[in-house]
């Protein structure tokens, strides 16, 4: 393979590589940024706070180089995401002129394909291999693992060829084994660890014998040409003079290493802010801001934290969630403001979720009338669930809004799939609510759901109308309680349950052989439901369904499970304001008619609701973060596996999106099932200055 030549990727000195005139870096950038945009070349660890200017010091320190006499060819941009991407080249080339083709700029996956199309021949990839999107690396790796093990997916018990593609793909970003990874976040996969490298080998050979890629082969090919080929790696050292790198808090162990690499004459800018630093989850290894001077000696910290964005009064309480971090945990920093006094931030306690939303509502009508709009206003959140009474409220009053970080609450197809099997076991004449949990199983289609329910409502029929010689209900064997452990037992029951028919021979005959083990849970499940909905109240019902067969179910399909568990349990809350299960089924299908309304644009006026995570690179003049109390924010599994320090984090980013007011809220007893609860005011809300904020008590009755 030819290395090419430094002068053949080079662009030659153009008038097109100069700025259109000088520019006068000192009267456009405050000191702060001057410092940085002015740094001799060298490592450096740009620390911007919060509504700092980021992008504009990133911006003008490529018309800086420029300027200087570096190539465009020279300089390498690395972003997260293509809108950001596009975003960085636009204001580079309104900047400097030079027209953003010229440059090295984009995504990691974007530079990493093209790294792989120049010199991919040493790791096995021709310049004309096909990139996989998510949905067909998935569909790839499940037939190599039906090559592998061809039972291992029929299995209930094992988890689906996602869980294994997100264990696999995090190995492989973290720089981890699949054992270690396995410990870390997949303990789902325990005792799999064996079986799941065999999967990956399969799966890493048909790729290449296929000539494709998927995402991570993109960023974990690209370093190993460069670690297998001393001369691509001085190639890329060689060629970029600079390396330029946004968000550096979320860059993964992967990452950082090409960055090292490519980057090793040191000459790295590496922009970002440990305080944001809320992706650990998915990969992002927050020790590599923290550790980028061990690595590159001599690097000069540069510290933005002149804040454009919020008033000295929410910047004040920004400042004390960073002051509450623990020694070592991030770069100490301070925000200033640019702005003027303003608003005071509020805390407001509120007796539940249902008055919380009451609360809000009344805040924004008095906001509407003092002249914002509704897309002023951001509406954040720790966990989708937690916006469940505030989308219901909504949604009643007809105002608009979006969910700028997923579906709405009754659109989720995990609250569906449970809502279905409430529905059947409501009223088993139901075929539409049993087809939608009937495809969830392996092999079973539509056309197979109708089938098999024509099989259970015959049965049924047949059942009711026929008794045993005393005139008692047939006797069939169902799960009718649940033992300690939670594991459904079997017994004995005069029942003519549909769940209880779904396990007649004739039925399970009838039932694709991959699909029997859940069909048995399912069934199990349903028969517990109809059970409960006699004698339990609807709260109760829905803890019963949370409980069961689909709550195993999402363990082994979907990596988040635990979050869909935790919407499904708020659904219980929701239930205990409902008298029978009539009712509760009849608001769902109304609110989930309402909020399907998917006539609002997200460029309209509306609200924007959103998880903290999501808002992250937003801002809103007006801020509302709910939930704020221990247990929802942070969240009790934080709590439980010690993990403060990110949630901490979050937090800091969710008050750092408002630029004039900011509302902190919390329910007093809990909104989640399992029965009524006291809740306090989160620890991060007890961890600041008092003075930072107004404590504000809510009277809705008669105004606050």
């Amino acid at each position: 393979m030819r290395i090419p030549a430094l002068m053949d990727a080079l662009d030659e000195i153009s008038p097109q590589d100069l700025a259109p005139g000088p520019i006068d870096f000192r009267s456009e950038l405050n000191e702060e940024q001057y410092a940085a945009v002015s740094s001799e070349p060298g490592p450096a660890l740009v620390l911007a706070g919060a509504g700092s200017g980021k992008t504009r010091t990133l911006t003008y320190r490529v018309a800086w180089l420029l300027e200087k006499g570096v190539r465009s060819g020279e300089i390498l941009l690395l972003t997260f995401t293509n809108k950001a991407s596009r975003e960085m080249l636009r204001r580079v080339e309104e900047l400097t002129g030079v027209a953003a083709h010229r440059f090295w700029g984009g995504t990691f996956h974007h530079i990493g394909q093209k790294a792989l199309r120049m010199f991919g021949e040493p790791v096995g990839l021709g310049r004309a291999f096909n990139i996989l999107d998510r949905d067909d690396s998935d569909s790839m790796l499940a037939n190599c693992i039906r090559k592998v093990d061809p039972a291992f997916l029929k299995s209930k018990e094992n988890p689906k060829a996602r869980v294994i593609a997100h264990l696999i793909s995090y190995a492989r970003n973290t720089r981890q084994s699949i054992a270690e990874a396995v410990d870390a976040r997949f303990y789902t996969c325990d005792g799999l660890e064996e079986l799941v490298e065999a999967f990956h080998a399969a799966y890493a050979k048909r790729k290449l014998a296929e000539q494709v890629a998927d995402f991570d082969d993109l960023l974990d090919l690209w370093l190993k040409l460069m670690e297998l080929d001393p001369l691509i790696a001085d190639w890329f050292q060689n060629r970029f003079k600079h390396l330029l790198v946004d968000e550096y808090q979320d860059t993964n162990r992967l990452q950082s290493m090409i960055i090292d690499l490519a980057g090793a004459h040191h000459r790295i800018m590496a922009v970002g802010d440990d305080a944001q630093c809320i992706y650990t989850w998915r990969g992002a290894d927050f020790n590599n801001i923290m550790s980028f001077p061990d690595r590159h000696s001599g690097t000069v910290i540069h510290k933005i934290e002149l804040n454009y964005r919020s008033t000295p009064q929410i910047l004040d309480l920004a400042n004390g969630v960073l002051t509450a971090q623990p020694m070592g945990m991030g770069y100490p920093k301070v925000l200033r403001p640019v702005r003027e006094s303003g608003e005071i931030p509020y805390v407001v306690p509120v007796v539940d979720s249902r008055q919380q939303a009451q609360f809000v509502l009344r805040r924004i009508d008095g906001l509407l009338d003092e002249g914002y709009r509704y897309s002023d206003i951001g509406i954040l959140y720790r966990a989708h669930y937690q916006a469940l009474d505030l989308q219901v409220e909504l949604s009643r009053r007809g105002v608009p809004f979006v969910i700028t970080s997923g579906v709405r609450f009754f659109e989720q197809a995990h609250v569906r799939d449970l809502v279905a099997q409430l529905r059947f076991a409501c009223n088993p004449q139901d075929s539409s609510a049993f087809s939608r949990f009937a495809c969830l199983l392996p092999r079973i289609g539509d056309r197979t759901a109708q089938r098999l329910w024509t099989l259970v409502r015959d049965a049924r029929a047949e059942a009711e109308t026929t008794t045993t010689g005393d005139g008692a209900a047939p006797i069939l064997p169902v799960a009718s309680k649940r033992s300690q452990n939670g594991s459904p037992e079997g017994s004995a029951r005069p029942v003519t349950t549909s769940g209880a028919l779904m396990l007649t021979a004739g039925i399970l005959a009838k039932v694709p052989a991959d699909a029997k083990d859940h069909w048995t849970g399912l069934a199990h499940t349903l028969t517990e439901i109809e059970v409960a909905v006699g004698h339990a109240s609807p709260e109760e019902v829905v803890e019963v369904a949370v409980e069961g067969w689909y709550r195993e179910y999402i363990r082994t399909l979907f990596p988040n499970w635990q979050n869909r568990l935790d919407d499904l349990e708020g659904l219980a809350g929701f239930a205990s304001r409902y008298e029978n299960m009539v009712d509760l089924l009849s608001q769902l299908a109304l609110l989930n008619s309402e909020t399907s309304d998917r006539s609002i644009d997200v460029d309209d006026d509306c609200l924007r609701l959103t998880t903290v995570h999501q808002a992250k690179g937003l801002e809103y003049p007006v801020v509302f973060v709910i939930g704020m109390a221990d247990g929802l924010f942070p969240l009790n599994r934080a709590i439980e596996e010690d993990n403060l320090d990110e949630e901490r984090r979050l937090f800091y980013v969710a008050v750092t999106r408002a630029r004039d007011e900011l509302y902190l809220s919390f329910p007093q007893i809990n909104p989640h099932g399992g029965g009524a609860m006291r809740l306090t005011a989160s620890r991060f809300l007890n961890e600041l200055p008092k003075e930072h904020y107004e404590l504000l008590r809510v009277h809705l009755g008669s105004g606050w």
